[in-house]
């Protein structure tokens, strides 16, 4: 359609971060529609007397009826029209535009109205304002006494003993869970063996079970996870009762040279080099840790200071994308989606309630970022795509073993791309802050 053929008339922003454009169609453009719908339907309709694209154009419109070839021939313009007038706004789009007919019919202009949700205008606050307080773990000594306690696990001798349960002993005993008065019968276990330790046995087992006497039982009622491995827990207030049938204690032995050398497969010879390493250890993790923390505070120190509106059209997509994952991966289970609702106890609408904050808080730091890279001006060459991606290869080993196939996959290396430009993004901003965090603190 040439350039003349079409006339935005008016161009208005719209709350949510969408457009309007009204838009003005030539008589000419309308009639050449009509002329061109015609004569493809006249190859079609059937009149009697007449092989088909012979019949007089009177006849063929008759038949048809004028609304129906109304209908034809703003479903051939329409579309072409409202896409070139959003390609010549540079308009940004997230979804198919709705389109408001106005004026449409043979011998006279069309009026069009289409409205249009873009991706959104991102402001930024000056980075220099970001001005977020670094962590700064101490290792303590109780934490180099944990941590060797736990080495020290590894060469513990344990025995039964015939006294309640406390909390570090490791129990025989059977397991029972049931919802709503039901057995769950795939969930239960019998003669197992459990640690009574934090991050090992369920919270509230954990805090039920000590002082309870070989023999005894004990039952609570436990909130399960959406993702339970059995279908009837997901999302399911269960109860679990365990019997205890005995007791075993974990004795530690005493850390003294040739211990140390033992749990540090003879990296350390004394039990002084052991405590000095783990000191060390526990400091650069706590380092990694403060860093991490860091990079989050920045993050969401910009993300608040930002000024953003996330369409609703951009987190529908993102709710329908994660809906998706989830019935692929409820279907790796042998389940569809409406069972796994229907054992969970919800709908898919109450689910994608529940799931939108979250995307929306997701899509908010996404454009913020891409903001950022563009502000910043941070595009890695192919050639350092390339290299960082030989990079993850060797701490990844699916990685290397696909390293020359992902080399020579350009959707691969967009991913790559996205990876690294990200991670220089949040680099270069924590190296900001940083700097605007130093020179706001006291002196």
């Amino acid at each position: 359609m040439p350039d003349a053929q079409l006339t935005v008339v008016n161009k208005e922003t719209l709350p949510g971060s969408q457009v309007g454009l009204t838009i003005e169609v030539p008589q000419d453009a309308v009639d050449a529609a009509y002329e061109r719908v015609l004569r493809r339907l006249s190859q079609r309709v059937k009149i009697q007397g007449f092989r088909p694209g012979k019949a007089p154009r009177a006849l063929v419109e008759a038949k048809l009826g004028e609304e129906a070839i109304r209908e034809e021939a703003i479903e051939a313009l329409v579309p072409e029209v409202v896409g070139k007038a959003i390609a010549d706004q540079s308009l940004e789009t997230i979804d198919r535009p709705r389109v408001d007919i106005q004026e449409f019919g043979r011998g006279k202009p069309a009026l069009l109205r289409a409205t249009v949700s873009v991706m959104p205008e991102v402001k930024l606050p000056e980075f220099e304002s970001l001005a977020v307080e670094r962590r700064q773990t101490e290792v303590t000594d109780e934490m180099v006494d944990k941590r060797i306690e736990e080495l020290l696990e590894t060469q513990a001798q344990i025995e039964p003993v015939e006294r309640e349960v406390r909390e570090g002993d490791l129990l025989v005993a059977d397991l029972d869970v049931s919802v709503d008065g039901k057995p769950v019968a795939a969930a239960g276990r019998k003669a197992m063996e459990v640690e009574v330790k934090e991050g090992v046995l369920i919270a509230e087992l954990r805090a039920a079970l000590p002082g309870t006497a070989i023999g005894g039982r004990v039952e609570v009622d436990v909130q399960m996870p959406d993702d339970a491995a059995e279908p009837e827990l997901r999302g399911r207030l269960a109860r679990l009762a365990m019997t205890v049938h005995g007791v075993k204690e974990k004795r530690l032995p005493r850390l003294d040279d040739r211990i140390a050398a033992t749990v540090s497969n003879g990296e350390q010879q004394t039990a002084l080099e052991l405590k000095i390493a783990v000191r060390k250890d526990l400091h650069e993790y706590s380092q990694q840790l403060d860093k991490l923390a860091f990079e989050q505070d920045v993050l969401k120190a910009l993300v608040d200071a930002s000024d953003v509106e996330v369409p609703a059209s951009l987190v529908d997509h993102e709710i329908e994308h994660q809906l998706e994952s989830l019935e692929e991966r409820v279907g790796r289970q042998g389940l569809k989606l409406d069972r796994y609702f229907s054992y969970t106890g919800t709908s898919a609408g109450e689910w994608a309630a529940q799931a939108r904050p979250d995307a929306e808080a997701r899509l908010k730091l996404d454009l913020v970022l891409g903001q950022v890279t563009k502000q910043l001006g941070i595009a890695p060459t192919d050639e350092e795509v390339r290299t960082y991606l030989r990079e993850e290869g060797q701490k990844d080993e699916e990685v290397k073993g696909r390293l020359d196939e992902l080399l020579s996959s350009s959707v691969a290396l967009d991913y790559f791309r996205h990876r690294l430009t990200r991670l220089r993004t949040v680099e270069r901003l924590t190296e900001l802050a940083s700097t605007s965090s130093a020179e706001a603190a006291p002196r």
